[in-house]
């Protein structure tokens, strides 16, 4: 005997359809919820003075990568001493309001090695004697009454450098370790605007405040 397939309403089929999908799916969030799922940070955001340091320090012939910053207990900066070293290089001066002695920040591109660091003169003095002294990640140098730290980075070393008898060891080494790249609030005070100074009119004294404005050389008589 040939039996017949039982066929299920319409409007109970549905539900179990639908039933049937949304188990199927359960560990699945589907494209609509990945696309709306907050995405990973790739990584830190750039910092803010990046654009505004860029523009600054090639204008002035800088290499932007060779701008730094440093710090130190009673100085300050003589914004007049920044300016460029060597070819693309970068130097600032710091200034002692109480003893006027000089701390001096320099970058350039190099290397500095237990070999070559006694063939560097100390502070750009050539023809003296350096000794050299590792300090952790620094090397201490000595010469020509001066003293320095210097800080190898990627493809540059940092500079930090006084005389002897004007600035202790201990400053000396605390400004080389305090060295870093400015941020944009650090950009803006250390490096000159881009953007060229107003033009201040000239006020001639010779200018009638009538007429054309031409200038009043009037002669009186027996002038």
């Amino acid at each position: 005997m040939i039996r017949h397939a039982r066929v299920l309403p319409v409007l109970v089929l549905a539900p179990l359809l639908l039933t049937a999908c949304g188990s199927e799916k359960a560990g699945d969030p589907g494209p609509s919820a990945s696309a709306s799922a907050p995405a990973s940070a790739a990584g830190p955001a750039a910092d803010p003075g990046t654009g505004e340091l860029a523009s600054r320090a090639q204008a002035m012939g800088v290499a932007p990568e060779l701008v730094y910053v440093t710090e130190a207990p009673g100085f300050t900066l003589a914004r007049q001493s920044v300016g460029v070293l060597g070819d693309d290089g970068f130097s600032a001066t710091w200034v002692d309001g109480e003893t006027n002695a000089l701390l001096r920040l320099a970058v350039d591109r190099g290397t500095i090695t237990a070999g070559t660091c006694p063939e560097q003169p100390v502070g750009d003095m050539s023809g003296e004697h350096t000794t050299c002294e590792r300090d952790g990640g620094a090397w201490y140098r000595t010469g020509a009454g001066r003293h320095e730290y210097a800080l190898s980075e990627e493809g540059h070393v940092v500079r930090v450098s006084a005389e002897t008898d004007a600035v202790p060891r201990d400053v000396l080494r605390a400004a080389a370790l305090a060295a870093h790249r400015p941020d944009a609030a650090e950009t803006d005070a250390l490096l000159p605007s881009v953007e060229p100074a107003p033009a201040t009119p000239v006020e001639r004294g010779d200018l009638p405040p009538y007429g054309d404005g031409a200038p009043d050389n009037h002669v009186d008589v027996g002038g």
